[in-house]
């Protein structure tokens, strides 16, 4: 970077508002094997692109339709993504808004949830997969950035994969 040029300012994290309206426009009407095969397989090639080292992980219904850990991740990033996955699945909101909303109350997941924090984590990177006239049926969940990065890295893939 040139000596003047500015500092890039951090995008601020969204607020509780911006999240749920994330959660409202990002539905599917329908979600198969071979969704979640092109969605993952989406997130994988946008994650290469910026050397991301990270895992993927989707689920439906209990069962993992999809998995990819690129290099530089660890076996931790496996451990967040399910902690994080089973926040989505209790609270059918993605994991940083559920983090945001305590964060909203002055207090945190951790302090004020009574879950068990090496069972759930309300950090980013998990996001309800919803379909139409159905409801929350799995998550899609990325580990090993900062979590805001991880929160819009799926929901970038999820706007791109849903425009298609």
């Amino acid at each position: 970077m040139p000596r003047n040029s500015p500092t890039p300012t951090p995008e601020p994290a969204p607020s509780v508002e911006d999240l749920q309206e994330q959660e409202r426009r990002l539905v599917f009407r329908r979600f198969t094997h071979d969704d979640a095969w092109a969605l993952g397989s989406l997130l994988v090639e946008l994650a290469r692109e910026r050397r991301a080292p990270v895992a993927v992980d989707i689920h439906r219904a209990g069962q993992q339709l999809f998995h990819a850990a690129l290099p530089g991740s660890t076996p931790d990033n496996d451990a967040w993504i399910a902690r994080k996955r089973r926040v989505v699945e209790r609270y059918g909101a993605s994991s940083y808004l559920v983090g945001a909303r305590f964060r909203a109350k002055g207090t945190t997941f951790e302090d004020s949830s009574r879950l068990d924090p090496d069972t759930y984590a309300a950090h980013g990177g998990s996001f309800p997969v919803h379909v139409e006239n159905v409801g929350v049926v799995g998550a899609v969940t990325v580990s090993g950035l900062p979590q805001i990065e991880d929160h819009r890295l799926v929901v970038e893939a999820l706007e791109r994969f849903l425009k298609g």
